[in-house]
């Protein structure tokens, strides 16, 4: 392509979206250039505190049942009070927590506010969400939440970098440079993004829309389908939280610094920042099921790939196979949720879809530090290799019986609206 088509895609990718937008976006952005704490607990609680491994993951665990717990509320108060006072309170007590949890000393205190820290950090994913969907135009949706994506990933490969020099001069500065970086992202939003809450609009009793139509939580329950599009998302997700959990530990464990570490995982960021929307625009009329399963293997091989890492270069090629599967996995599947979502219902069809992610956050750090602790990291490897055999047969039982629309790789493509790496960033605070 030459310079000026360049510059012509870059101005038609980024033209049209309202300046509110843009000021979330530079939120997001400046919240995921101070994330800390998440990426590097587990070498700050191995390493520096000299906890065990098995003590790192509960820890991270914890971070992530607070995720879970605060999800459930979060939605809540994002329709009830305002999308702008939840993100509000949400980043205030991020960065009161965040820094709380820089001083914490003992193991009680630390697993304690460690969950606290996930309560706070996941809050305001509802309301950032459902801002960007009140502000953006529908037509412009898709491109706002992949230009939020790529804001998310270019933040997260600067801070990995960046993150592990700064655990190398100290974790409490870390700490404090995250709390900082929060409330300058609470200042912005109070000084710049007013709040964008639809007016309740009343259904009339017996009117097409009204309580006789909506679709509950028991009928999401109840649809097989959908709900084996969840579990194998859960197997899937279990998968690339180990690149934040069980990777790090390892490499510790190996006698590889916090930067070496941080050079390794930014990789991810860099690889996504990069190739995430050509390569999406390369899947998008490519069987989806094929794409499923290909992903999955990926996924699952290239972190088995790891047990024969033995240098940083090493390490980052593996990552580079599964920042490969993450690529692919995220719209092919993002794309499955929402065709397999009734409109009526897509609220709730997506926040099961999402607490699948937040489940495994939870299970993941458990895992990686049990099998470390016990058999060794290889034995984790391999087991993320299982997974991804696992998940991949799984997804072709469950797509070989769907509709020809399906299999003709007619599902819709969603860059950005999958949790993989705006969350399978382990749950990472989002402020």
């Amino acid at each position: 392509m030459s310079v000026d088509g360049l510059r012509r895609a870059a101005r038609e990718t980024v033209s049209g979206l309202p300046k509110e937008f843009w000021w979330l976006w530079t939120s997001t952005l400046i919240n995921r250039l101070g994330a800390f704490v998440a990426t590097f607990m587990a070498l700050y609680l191995t390493l520096d505190r000299g906890y065990s491994a098995s003590y790192a993951g509960l820890v991270a665990a914890l971070h992530g049942l607070g995720g879970v717990v605060s999800s459930l509320g979060a939605g809540v108060m994002t329709d009830r009070l305002g999308r702008r006072p939840t993100m509000l309170i949400a980043q205030v007590s991020t960065a009161l927590s965040v820094a709380l949890l820089g001083f914490m000393v003992h193991p009680v205190a630390i697993a304690g506010v460690a969950f606290l820290v996930g309560m706070a950090s996941n809050a305001s994913r509802p309301a950032v969400q459902a801002m960007m969907a009140d502000i953006v135009p529908e037509k412009d949706r898709v491109r706002a939440f992949s230009l939020n994506y790529w804001a998310i990933n270019l933040g997260f490969a600067i801070s990995s970098a960046g993150a592990g020099f700064i655990a190398e001069y100290s974790y409490l500065a870390g700490f404090i440079g995250e709390a900082l970086m929060t409330l300058v992202c609470a200042v912005l939003v109070f000084m710049k993004v007013p709040e964008s809450r639809p007016e309740k609009v009343r259904v009339a009793p017996g009117a097409k829309g009204g309580a006789q139509d909506e679709v509950r939580l028991s009928t999401v329950l109840r649809d097989g389908r959908f709900m084996s599009v969840v579990g194998l998302s859960f197997v899937i997700a279990l998968i690339f939280q180990q690149g934040y959990v069980g990777l790090p530990v390892a490499m510790g464990t190996d006698g590889f610094s916090a930067s070496d570490f941080g050079t390794a995982i930014a990789v991810n960021g860099v690889l996504i920042v990069a190739l995430q929307i050509p390569v999406t625009r390369f899947i998008q009329y490519r069987d989806p099921r094929k794409l499923l399963i290909i992903s999955s293997l990926l996924a699952g091989y290239g972190f088995g790939l790891t047990a024969f890492a033995g240098s940083i270069a090493a390490y980052a090629l593996t990552v580079c196979v599964w920042t490969l599967a993450e690529i692919v996995n995220a719209p092919t599947q993002t794309g499955l949720v929402v065709q397999l979502s009734p409109a009526q219902g897509r609220g709730r069809y997506q926040g099961m879809y999402t607490m699948s992610w937040s489940a495994a956050a939870l299970v993941a750090p458990l895992m990686s530090g049990f099998v470390i602790d016990r058999y060794g990291a290889e034995w984790l490897w391999g087991a993320c290799a299982v997974l991804g055999t696992v998940a991949a047969a799984g997804y072709w039982l469950l797509t070989r019986n769907l509709p020809q629309e399906y299999a003709a790789g007619e599902v819709t493509v969603v860059e950005s609206g999958s949790p993989t790496a705006a969350t399978a960033k382990a749950e990472l605070p989002t402020g």
